[in-house]
């Protein structure tokens, strides 16, 4: 029996469900990245708005420090605690605190769990199929657009310039 991808039923319609039926996802990336998540709105049917619920193991970055120029992004604390990397500045979160990070706002932000154990937290976006993602760590530019077309020698992979081997450790320390 496979496992279900979306909450359809049979007519069509996009029913309500539990969290716990929701298939879990894996991104990783050397020793430094990993994360777990479920899609909750594509498996919901929703297309305008992203949500996510992630769950960032000890000693684990999600991603790369970045800021959108189109999307918004949104995090809510739900479990456990972690470091929200914002610019040159760090702030501890924990359960009931919420973060906003506006379209447009130029300051890269990343999540790093520096406790000993799991964060789980929602993540919220409004998609945009236009968007330019910026990376301050490695100048790399991130450009969605319909039609693009770069020179090989002008672009990038995600993880160049990135230590994926380095362990994630709160900004600022040595």
């Amino acid at each position: 029996m496979s496992e279900k991808t979306t909450s359809v039923n049979a007519e069509g319609v996009f029913e309500p469900f539990h969290v716990g039926s929701v298939p879990w996802e894996e991104a990783s990336r050397g020793e430094r990245f990993g994360m777990r998540f479920q899609h909750l709105s594509s498996f919901g049917g929703g297309s305008q708005l992203s949500v996510s619920m992630e769950v960032l193991e000890p000693g684990k970055q999600a991603n790369q420090s970045h800021y959108h120029l189109l999307e918004e992004e949104h995090l809510f604390i739900l479990e456990g605690s972690l470091t929200l990397q914002l610019g040159a500045k760090s702030y501890e979160l924990s359960p009931g605190h919420y973060a906003c990070f506006p379209a447009g706002q130029k300051v890269g932000h990343c999540l790093v769990n520096h406790t000993s154990a799991p964060c789980r937290y929602l993540v919220l976006g409004n998609p945009q199929r236009n968007d330019v993602a910026v990376f301050p760590e490695t100048g790399r530019v991130s450009v969605r657009l319909t039609g693009e077309s770069y020179r090989q020698s002008a672009t990038m992979e995600y993880w160049d310039g990135v230590d994926i081997n380095q362990p994630a450790r709160a900004p600022g320390a040595g």
